[in-house]
């Protein structure tokens, strides 16, 4: 088992079930940090860093003042074969295991008298000491409104959407206390977390058993498509293919074919024929949905497959990411228990107004790409050595990442650190009111110079997440003003638990049941 840091190889698990986390979390911490090897960065490394940190700008503050952003580290190798789609790999985006090399404490108890005096004495002015409105008051208020409408014209979908049964999102803190929490520093004994979080990754890494289920009912796919659609290219995207994908996932496909006058819902129905043709189960052609696709199960392996049509840009997204995934293991360990605490917590969904696991990776990439010194690098701030064109956006990104592992080998900190930086930014840090996360530039952008100041029909941008490659699209615009509460008090209550649970681990991961 890793440290949790730098190149080094996963251990496969002996169980990938819930259950093994469970009695995981159930058994007392009493794990020291194994020791961590630094794995030698290329001589072009040093370059690389320094400029990355030329070009962000002024130096950070102190730790206990880094508002702690980035991204996570090196994965798995893939397999690809078969011919190309305008430069794009036909592929089967399996993971292998990879090969590759791989503070002082302050208690809450200690100064919660203190705050909850400072609290009382914010009360709810929505101001912040520098005169910043608070993200929660008057100017989240104004975001939530379409442009050129009263206060009492509020969209009736959205009404309908906000009456949930969720009793969360009323224990919010008040800015003054969220900018006393951000200045404590990591808990002392951070390190002795390492062991339970690196358990709790490798027991949610499908098994190569699974793999192999996937691979073959891919190549069915394959078949069955070719002898319709010979010049057509399939395509596996999203978490089964960009190394995020957990134990039991469902796997989705892109169809490509090259012709501007497709009819998808046509095709769709012909797709659907020959899967059921074939004996695959429950086949469906949601050709009205938002995104048409078909949906099916193969009956000899269990799997569930969704197929859309000509979603290229997607299949590129999913490339980037499993390119970031090669360059430190860390990226993925961290995305891994991010994606596991969002499941647990029940923020894991777009329809709900909450966010996507692809949302949720962005971040963690965005969080390591902020760490001082860097985790990982801006790939698309690097020279581009791959480049394509899709639906009118240039992609165009660095994606020699085999020339970039052990980028963030200068970078010591391990995987539990890592997860307590991550929800203490977004619990304390982070600048909802004004602030854009943006992998695209390895930076933050601010609300106004991108537009996203106010409400555009269904969308609001009350948590700002730029795409990579469609940097007109914010992966936060579901969340509405109910869910953005919810968020918020699920990262405090992150934060929290981090910083003062003596076994965190055990509640971090503790499922919501909505009351």
């Amino acid at each position: 088992m890793t440290g949790g840091f730098g190149d080094a190889p996963p251990i496969p698990p002996a169980n990938n079930g819930g259950e093994f986390i469970l009695s995981l979390l159930r058994r007392p911490n009493h794990h020291t940090s194994p020791s961590q090897q630094q794995s030698q960065s290329p001589s072009m490394i040093p370059q690389l860093q320094n400029h990355n940190q030329n070009h962000h700008g002024p130096q950070p503050q102190p730790l206990g003042f880094d508002p702690a952003i980035a991204a996570v580290g090196p994965s798995l190798p893939v397999r690809t074969r078969g011919r190309n789609f305008n430069g794009l790999e036909r592929n089967w985006h399996l993971e292998k295991q990879a090969n590759t090399n791989n503070l002082h404490s302050v208690l809450g108890s200690e100064i919660g008298q203190s705050l909850t005096n400072l609290d009382g004495e914010n009360g709810e002015d929505g101001k912040d000491d520098g005169g910043e409105l608070d993200d929660l008051g008057e100017e989240l208020v104004d975001s939530l409104l379409l442009d050129g409408q009263s206060e009492g014209k509020k969209n009736q979908k959205q009404s309908r959407k906000e009456s949930r049964s969720d009793s969360r999102g009323k224990k919010i803190l008040s800015r003054r206390m969220r900018m006393l929490k951000r200045q404590m520093q990591c808990r002392l004994d951070i390190n002795r977390l390492n062991a339970v979080f690196l358990a709790i990754y490798e027991s949610l890494i499908p098994s190569e058993e699974e793999k192999v289920k996937q691979e073959q009912f891919f190549m069915l796919l394959e078949k069955l498509v070719n002898k319709e659609w010979p010049e057509a290219g399939l395509y596996l995207y999203g978490s089964c293919a960009n190394s995020f994908g957990v134990s039991k996932s469902d796997i989705d496909v892109c169809l490509a074919i090259e012709d501007a006058e497709i009819n998808k819902s046509e095709v769709l129905l012909k797709l659907a024929d020959i899967l059921q043709s074939d004996n695959l189960q429950n086949v469906q052609a949601l050709t009205r949905a938002r995104v048409p696709i078909v949906k099916l199960i193969d009956p000899v392996t269990g799997i569930s497959c969704d197929i859309c049509i000509n979603n290229v840009l997607a299949v590129v997204n999913t490339k980037l990411l499993r390119d970031y995934a090669q360059i430190d293991v860390r990226l993925r360990q961290l995305a891994f228990i991010v994606k596991h605490w969002a499941k647990s917590r029940g923020v894991n969904a777009t329809y709900q107004g909450t966010l996507s696991s692809y949302a949720y990776v962005l971040m963690c990439i965005h969080f390591l790409q902020q760490r001082r010194p860097a985790i990982l690098p801006c790939l698309q701030e690097i020279g581009h050595t791959y480049s394509v064109t899709v639906d009118d956006i240039q992609c165009a990104y660095f994606d020699q990442v085999e020339k970039l592992r052990g980028f963030g080998s200068g970078n010591k900190e391990t995987i539990a650190r890592l997860v307590w930086g991550f929800f203490n930014y977004w619990a304390y840090s982070h600048d909802y009111a004004n602030a854009v996360i943006s992998v695209r530039t390895g930076s933050i952008l601010s609300k106004h110079e991108k537009e996203w100041t106010r409400r555009n029909g269904n969308d609001r941008h009350l948590i700002c997440i730029e795409d990579p490659f469609e940097i007109s699209h914010d992966l936060g615009r579901v969340v509405d003003k109910f869910s953005i509460k919810v968020l918020r008090e699920e990262f405090e209550r992150a934060a929290d638990i981090l910083h003062n649970d003596p076994n965190p681990c055990a509640t971090l991961f503790e499922p919501y049941i909505p009351s």
